[in-house]
């Protein structure tokens, strides 16, 4: 089987929506070859990983159309992909809330990189990662991950390319005071 997120415009469910959601999808394609693992819920989709034989794919989808309408379908491989393209599209996903692709594309960034740079982009990769927990109604999660985020990003330079370091520091460390996530651009 192969993996894929799907996603589904979102305009009424929340976070504390995605167990049933998640409960939902396996009651509609059940009895169907694939498994849906869990649901994400972003403010604009929700975002469902499962593992399905391609052949199956558009007959999952239209299972699944009660939920809503398809918005994205992504086919979940590991590729190798240029330093730039990764930071690129991990600062897309992050804006867009697709925090577990924003993980993914800043991991193949992550593997190109060396040392306090290494580091760096790992502490990026936590900010993401509890954003994903929450999105999975698991908030504490998130809120603690910071923590190790905070110690990732450390005293890094205030911008990485493109992105503000400081303003990552500053969000976690109020969002960790507060232990509430509150969603931000990069």
């Amino acid at each position: 089987m192969e993996r894929y997120l799907l996603h589904f415009k979102n305009d009424k469910y929340s976070p504390e929506n995605c167990r049933e959601l998640a409960h939902k999808a396996r009651d509609l394609a059940s009895g169907m070859n694939l498994s849906v693992r869990l649901a994400r819920v972003a403010t604009k989709f929700i975002e469902f990983d499962v593992a399905a034989e391609k052949e199956d794919l558009d007959a999952l989808l239209e299972t699944l159309s009660p939920i809503g309408e398809i918005d994205n379908v992504r086919h979940v491989v590991e590729e190798f992909i240029e330093k730039e393209q990764g930071l690129d599209d991990g600062i897309f996903y992050f804006n867009n809330e697709r925090f577990w692709e924003c993980h993914e594309a800043f991991e193949g960034v992550w593997n190109q990189c060396y040392g306090r740079e290494k580091e760096l982009v790992q502490g990026i990769i936590l900010v993401a990662v509890a954003f994903a927990h929450e999105q999975e109604n698991e908030e504490s999660i998130g809120v603690g991950m910071l923590r190790r985020a905070l110690e990732k990003l450390g005293t890094s330079p205030s911008t990485y390319h493109s992105i503000d370091v400081d303003m990552i520091r500053e969000n976690s460390i109020a969002m960790q005071k507060a232990k509430k996530l509150t969603r931000f651009e990069i």
